[in-house]
């Protein structure tokens, strides 16, 4: 019987394969083997699986490394659903983002390696993204036949115990809202209510004086490079002001309306639409591509 400690201190120990139903079989094959260069190193065929209505099938691995495999299920006589049959043909940008959210993504190390791979897929006919950084890491997008998006990266910088509570902290604020019956299970969620939860949840952490008594718009910003231009910008202006928050967070707080333009903070669309993740309280007038302006609650 296996021991209280033992299952205590069980632990995964990396992802060993993804799988997806594929209905282009010999294109798959050439593009993850030849296109992509991975080897193809393990091949089930099987007569069903047990059930009557399970098809014959073909389970194919190809090595994506470090120990790990990205597999196919090619069942024979099974006919390509109707919603699959244009997404080859799309570019590589999330058109749906239900669809385009089950994606494989491969790590390279430098932005040299990541734009030779962008050279080289686009000189094998594969239409590739531009690179796009989201927060801490940079990444091209494409499309394998099946119209399965596929994504190459790089790390900006290394994640931490920072990143981590920060993490902990926002799903917590999410999770609260949703017990509450608030949103974002709304008929019209907004991330604004699961931002300003977190605001309310850090400031209870840290303590300080009364909400009554502080400025009336509060951003609560990591301390972390991907945010930087945020809190220099509000450094440098006189309608507001930075302070220590605690927790490595750092605070701007204002007692009206608070504007910032993308450009002048020189952020990239993925990260702008994400500037408030560390939590806020106040009430987004505005929040489109190039402006974002907060006003007290």
């Amino acid at each position: 019987m296996t021991s209280h400690d033992t299952l205590a201190e069980l632990r995964l120990h990396g992802v060993d394969h993804t799988a997806r139903p594929t209905w282009k079989l010999k294109e798959t094959v050439e593009f993850y083997r030849d296109t992509l260069g991975l080897p193809l190193i393990h091949t089930i065929s099987a007569r069903g699986w047990g059930p009557a209505t399970h098809p014959d099938f073909l389970h194919f691995f190809f090595d994506s490394g470090k120990g790990s495999t990205i597999a196919f299920f090619y069942y024979l006589g099974s006919k390509e659903p109707e919603g699959m049959k244009d997404r080859p043909g799309q570019p590589p940008v999330p058109s749906d983002h239900l669809f385009d959210a089950t994606h494989t993504s491969w790590l390279v190390d430098t932005k040299e390696e990541l734009l030779a791979w962008k050279e080289k897929l686009e000189g094998k006919g594969v239409e590739v993204s531009s690179t796009t950084a989201h927060e801490v890491i940079e990444s091209i997008y494409f499309r394998d036949p099946n119209g399965y998006f596929i994504e190459i990266t790089r790390k900006l910088r290394p994640v931490d115990e920072i990143d981590a509570t920060d993490a902990a902290l926002t799903l917590e604020a999410a999770i609260r809202l949703e017990a509450e019956g608030g949103e974002p299970k709304a008929e019209q969620p907004s991330i604004d209510a699961v931002w300003n939860k977190k605001a309310s949840l850090l400031e209870a952490e840290l303590g300080g004086s009364a909400a009554s008594a502080r400025p009336a718009v509060r951003l609560y910003v990591l301390d972390v490079p991907e945010f930087a231009s945020l809190v220099e910008d509000a450094r440098g202006r006189s309608d507001c002001k930075v302070s220590p928050a605690g927790r490595n967070y750092l605070l701007i707080e204002a007692q009206d309306v608070l504007e910032f333009k993308r450009k002048t903070l020189n952020l990239k669309p993925a990260i702008w639409y994400g500037l408030f993740t560390g939590g806020l309280h106040g009430r987004i007038e505005c929040f489109d591509r190039d402006k974002v302006r907060i006003a007290p609650e």
